[in-house]
């Protein structure tokens, strides 16, 4: 993990300066910034491999930041923050993060955390091997994918719904944090709004007969993407 960029976005300079030297201590690249104003266009230009976001930033908080880069990247984010109530880790984690700590933390700890969700990242990332090609791929020019070499016309409502997924497979998404993720604007819709989205997109990915869709609906939970599903 020697080679992996860190950006940590935190308005506590001296708390900032302090992850960074323990994270360079352990080989990570490290880029601070003290406030929320101007993150996302350098997350797009510099594309770290996981941001350490605080939640209460000045200029832009660190929800919104999350909520609008999950519309445009998977990068890991893991959300900090001084507020401890159950509610806001939720809302941090349904918005997209992918882990989350709360201050007063332990450097050690928050380092042991970022590599904890680098190895997961890692584990699920697609494989860009001959023998381990991806059976599903997702073409954003043409608003389509292609699943074991078959191209399927996806609406873009479908399309930002089957990316949200593949950038998760085996996790599952409730129907809140798809809405926030394929609804740029930030309008709400019903459940049955989205279940009518899912089952459309799972006709879409069901080859035959008796191909298993590989959508899988957990019961008061929500969706997740199974790969295993897909084959000949």
């Amino acid at each position: 993990m020697q080679d992996k960029q860190i950006l940590v976005v935190e308005d506590e300079q001296r708390v900032a300066d302090l992850l960074r030297d323990y994270l360079q201590q352990d080989g990570f690249e490290v880029h601070c910034l003290y406030s929320g104003g101007g993150v996302l266009e350098w997350v797009r230009e510099h594309q770290p491999d996981l941001i350490l976001l605080d939640q209460m930033l000045p200029e832009q908080d660190g929800l919104s930041i999350l909520r609008q880069l999950r519309t445009e990247a998977s990068i890991p984010v893991i959300m900090a923050t001084a507020r401890t109530e159950e509610i806001d880790r939720l809302l941090g984690l349904e918005s997209g993060a992918d882990d989350y700590v709360c201050k007063p933390y332990s450097f050690r700890e928050v380092v042991a955390r970022v590599k904890a969700v680098l190895r997961r990242q890692q584990a699920t990332a697609p494989q860009h091997s001959d023998e381990l090609l991806s059976p599903l791929v997702l073409n954003e020019d043409t608003c389509s994918a292609a699943m074991l070499g078959r191209e399927i016309s996806l609406t873009v409502i479908e399309f930002r719904m089957l990316e949200a997924l593949l950038r998760r497979p085996g996790q599952i998404l409730s129907r809140d944090q798809l809405m926030d993720l394929i609804y740029s604007d930030g309008r709400i819709v019903s459940d049955r709004t989205i279940d009518s989205h899912v089952r459309k997109l799972r006709a879409k990915l069901t080859l035959g007969d008796n191909q298993q869709s590989p959508i899988n609906s957990v019961y008061s939970a929500g969706y997740k993407l199974d790969l295993s599903a897909i084959s000949e």
